[in-house]
């Protein structure tokens, strides 16, 4: 089976319909989702829309929880802040509803799916070491569970001693567990402003992270129309 795992889209309508188009000519079986559909970008409404459609699995993202009001949001930055409460207001009661049913892992046949840990989506923290790599480790049944939050494509391998790796392809190995954090679609922060998604091949067992353009300008200025952070806008061009 052939799977696209997409995740921290966040409003960006324009990267995720370059990314969908992808996919599309990829002839993958399924699309699944690790959660941030909305927040940041202009088009949450739309952006939701779009993944209903899909009818795929979807973990819930801590920005999806906020605008929920069923996360603290007092770690947040100003600027996510205004974005979030900005975001509420544009969304539709049935995307709120649906948003509320998202579930926070998500078990498949050939995957575990969580938006920032395993061992604790509740609490939408970050996997940045190999302690907390660990922790998420400890929690996974499956092969390989893919992740998002850090907006960063990173692999850590369930190896003695746990590493990780920054490859775009991700051969996995017998007897050998991963957590993949597929990048994000809407707003990279690993310097590279390119939308990215995974491709895994559960027969090759190989895991591809793609990096596709689309028209950041087009959603630069959709996010200064709308009167949000124009940090939001400037930081899509150099992807941090």
């Amino acid at each position: 089976m052939k799977y696209a795992i997409l995740g921290d889209i966040h409003g960006n309508l324009d990267a995720l319909d370059v990314v969908l188009q992808c996919i599309e000519k990829e002839k993958v079986d399924e699309i699944a989702c690790v959660g941030d559909i909305v927040g940041y970008a202009a088009e949450p409404s739309a952006c939701v829309r779009r993944i209903r459609e899909l009818d795929c699995h979807v973990v819930a993202g801590n920005h999806d929880y906020a605008v929920l009001g069923k996360t603290d949001v007092s770690c947040f930055n100003p600027d996510a802040l205004r974005s979030i409460l900005w975001t509420k207001e544009h969304l539709t009661r049935d995307d709120l509803d649906w948003l509320d049913g998202l579930p926070l892992t998500v078990e498949h046949e050939d995957f575990t799916l969580a938006h920032g840990t395993l061992h604790s989506p509740e609490y939408f923290d970050y996997i940045q070491t190999i302690y907390d790599a660990q922790l998420s480790f400890e929690r996974l049944d499956s092969r390989v569970c893919f992740l998002g939050h850090s907006h960063v494509p990173v692999t850590f391998f369930d190896v003695n001693p746990i590493i990780y790796k920054l490859d775009s392809q991700i051969k996995l190995m017998p007897d050998q567990k991963a957590l993949v954090n597929v990048g994000s679609v809407g707003q990279p922060r690993d310097q590279n402003p390119l939308a990215a998604y995974a491709v895994y091949d559960s027969e090759s067992e190989v895991v591809e992270i793609t990096r596709v353009e689309y028209d950041i300008a087009a959603a630069a200025d959709k996010i200064r129309q709308v009167g949000l952070p124009d940090f939001n806008a400037e930081r899509l061009y150099v992807g941090r």
